[in-house]
């Protein structure tokens, strides 16, 4: 299929194929278009990220000798996953979770019964997709990404450990979006995981790297591992450029301020 674009302006098609959606049907309407960024490189290869409405980003899985070239690629890519996106099989309707459900219990230890109890992984992911029926996978993965980061980040643990429900930590996480502020409170968890395990940060950082350089080369969607690597880079700089800043407060600190629960 990607040889169907050869010849064609991906870029400019991904740009029109968005644009078009959100005057239908005003997807993602607080979003921004579609946004492209390149790593610096004072060479081939060279690598490029597009990240369409909604946050789901995609890169270049092919070598690029120019930055033109790898704009085009992850373009390509791009394309291709919102194209298949649209299709009825990608949207989230009673047999799509029934299918989804029966596919997660078959890759863990869990049982379909275990799909009726929201304290169970697999009821949490059964409880999720019914909280987002009708959507489609891509309109989906912001919160699939932001449950991925708050279980690596260990604020999943840490919200059982307070005793609250997983509908309870679902139903606030919906009503927020990935962005700066979200970022930071992770950072802030990580740079107190420094202090504890000096070192753990540039460890985490060079494997969030390396999933993310696979993820890329294998075409894959890839705003989990961009986002780990953003936060850990976020974390990184606050400590070198400010070494000797004192610990913050304890209720900036706490699961309140860290996860705005009361």
């Amino acid at each position: 299929m990607l040889m169907l674009f050869n010849s064609v302006n991906v870029v400019s098609m991904l740009q029109e194929f968005w644009e078009s959606k959100q005057q239908q049907r005003a997807a993602f309407p607080s979003e921004g278009v579609v946004v492209y960024e390149s790593l610096p490189s004072p060479g081939p290869p060279f690598v490029s990220y597009v990240t369409l409405p909604g946050g789901s980003c995609f890169g270049n899985f092919q070598c690029c000798l120019s930055r033109a070239e790898a704009r085009r690629d992850a373009a390509k890519v791009a394309l291709i996953n919102s194209l298949f996106n649209e299709l009825p099989s990608r949207r989230i309707t009673k047999e799509f979770i029934m299918e989804s459900v029966q596919e997660a219990v078959a890759s863990t230890s869990g049982t379909l019964d275990d799909a009726d109890d929201p304290s169970t992984s697999i009821g949490a992911y059964h409880y999720m997709l019914e909280s987002n029926m009708g959507k489609t996978m891509l309109e989906f993965q912001e919160l699939m990404t932001i449950f991925q980061l708050l279980h690596w980040n260990g604020s999943l643990k840490a919200l059982r450990e307070t005793k609250c429900s997983r509908q309870e930590v679902i139903s606030y996480y919906s009503q927020y979006s990935l962005d700066e502020k979200m970022r930071s409170h992770m950072a802030l968890d990580w740079i107190m995981k420094e202090k504890e395990s000096p070192g753990i940060l540039s460890q985490e950082l060079r494997m969030a790297l390396r999933e993310l350089e696979e993820a890329r080369k294998a075409g894959q969607e890839l705003r989990f591992y961009k986002e780990k690597k953003e936060i850990l880079s976020l974390a990184l700089t606050q400590i070198y450029s400010d070494p000797d800043t004192s610990s913050p407060s304890d209720d900036q600190l706490s699961l309140t301020a860290l996860c705005g629960y009361h």
